[in-house]
């Protein structure tokens, strides 16, 4: 179908009469989200957890044609649902050709277009836009201007077509008159500044804005929605109150209520379908969820800051990497994670931990291993709760010791669990190795890992496994590791 490029070709043509004489985005947006509401669309493609209590939210707030903020923590996907807002925009709409705001050929509000207009009449030019281009984006920062909101005076536009400074062709916009039509965010509000904050007032109230104090007036039509971290009030900035008064809706984010949203949103985000050698335990992603709600649980990590799902998809990112390194230097052809590759995987969580006072005097380092551990321990509880590891645990009282590097193949770590009795049967009884070498070794890893966060055995930093809360190494474990590193 051919899209009219006049204005008189647009008027005679099938285009939803309604659709052209109506100027209000909010109406639009409310439009599009009913008909996908009765037909049973998902609204946020790829946003899981909220279905029950942010989505909601943002239902309502469309639908009361409400500027609205999202309210939450870092982490908390809010720059990506302010993003997913264009699916609610019609698929193209008509513009005055030339416009740099987005003129209704209908209703233009900018001197340009209405000049346009008088001079051409039904040939005056049109093109349509993409949803894609009617959303605009700023992330707010201190040096954040007027100017670059709403517009500033441009003398070399004056120069250029002999206007004076107070004509409105002088005008060079700012990205929110760019945004007519439209949907304008703004991320991190608070970190803009009072006074630039005062300049949304008219915008949100009364639906125009002023430039240099001109009296030149603009009804732009525009869906306002911003996004903060609480954290912000305090810390860098505020909302200023008459701004809050005049946002609609205020609506909190929240991380994964569980450990199993958790995992589909870091199975979903994480990169790694990159070999098709590649197998992740479902136990192993569990642990790397269970790292971040430890973490945010964890009274040594700064409440305030939160603990951004970025943790565990960074962590099984590295953690793929570590076990791509491993295959790599070992030549197999089985790509399987470990608990050991977790470990590896320390860069990618230490970075992300804001600490309070107690846990900076421990050290960023310590506080992972140690969330780790306490991951480790809760995963091994909940899949071995019912397996008997006493066996185990003998052997290690009576003097048994184990070291194994996260570099170890698979063949060489099953010959050395094989040793250990009672492990290869608490792996089996587990039902999670599939008969699979690389599976089994990752299994033995979480059972030797989950019985030292119980304490019921030992590993020092060089992975060496001993007898729980001993002051020594077991008897025979120099000898046992020196015969590894020879052979």
């Amino acid at each position: 179908m051919t899209l009219p490029s006049t204005l008189g070709e647009l008027k005679s043509s099938e285009y939803n009469e309604k659709r052209l004489r109506r100027v209000c985005v909010k109406d639009e947006m409310r439009e599009n989200l009913i008909a996908k509401l009765r037909r049973d669309e998902t609204i946020f493609p790829g946003i899981v957890g909220y279905d029950d209590t942010v989505v909601p939210q943002i239902i309502n707030a469309i639908l009361s044609r409400h500027n609205f903020i999202l309210l939450g923590l870092r982490g908390q996907a809010k720059s990506r649902i302010l993003r997913q807002l264009v699916n609610l925009l019609d698929e193209r709409i008509p513009v005055i050709k030339g416009s740099e705001i987005n003129d209704n050929p209908c209703a233009p509000i900018s001197k340009y277009a209405r000049l346009r207009i008088e001079e051409h009449g039904d040939k005056t030019p049109v093109e349509w836009i993409a949803r894609d281009a009617r959303y605009v984006e700023k992330l707010a920062t201190p040096d954040v201007t007027i100017a670059d909101l709403i517009g500033d005076l441009d003398p070399i536009k004056a120069a250029r077509g002999g206007h004076l400074l107070s004509d409105e062709l002088t005008i060079h916009y700012g990205l929110l008159p760019r945004a007519n039509r439209g949907i304008f965010a703004i991320n991190e509000l608070p970190d803009l500044a009072g006074k630039v904050q005062v300049g949304l007032f008219n915008i949100m109230q009364e639906g125009d804005i002023q430039i240099k104090g001109y009296p030149i007036r603009l009804p732009l039509d525009v869906m306002l929605v911003f996004s903060a971290n609480p954290e912000d009030y305090t810390a860098r900035g505020k909302i200023i109150t008459p701004l809050k008064d005049r946002i609609g809706s205020e609506i909190v984010t929240h991380y994964p209520a569980s450990v199993e949203e958790g995992m589909e949103i870091t199975r979903q985000e994480a990169w790694t379908k990159r070999d098709e050698r590649l197998t992740i335990p479902e136990f192993l992603m569990r642990t790397v969820e269970q790292i971040a709600f430890e973490a945010r649980q964890d009274q040594r990590v700064d409440k305030r800051s939160g603990v951004s799902q970025r943790l565990p998809i960074s962590v099984l990112e590295n953690v793929t990497s570590n076990a791509e390194r491993r295959c790599l230097l070992t030549g197999e052809d089985k790509i399987v994670p470990r608990i050991s590759d977790i470990y590896a995987a320390l860069p990618a969580i230490t970075g992300k931990l804001e600490l309070e006072y107690e846990g900076e005097q421990r050290g960023a380092a310590n506080i992972a291993r140690e969330l780790i551990k306490a991951a480790v321990g809760k995963t091994f509880a909940a899949y071995f709760e019912h397996i008997d590891c006493a066996e185990i645990i003998a052997w290690f009282n009576n003097g048994g010791a184990l070291r194994l590097a996260d570099t170890d193949g698979t063949e060489l770590c099953m010959a050395s669990f094989r040793r250990v009795n009672g492990l290869m049967e608490a792996a089996s009884a587990s039902r999670l190795t599939a008969d699979n070498h690389a599976i089994t070794v990752a299994v033995c890893e979480l059972i030797l890992e989950g019985l030292c966060a119980q304490k019921k055995i030992s590993r020092s930093e060089e992975r060496g496994y001993a007898a729980a809360k001993a002051e020594s190494r077991a008897p025979g474990y120099e000898s046992f590791s020196r015969s590894r590193r020879i052979n």
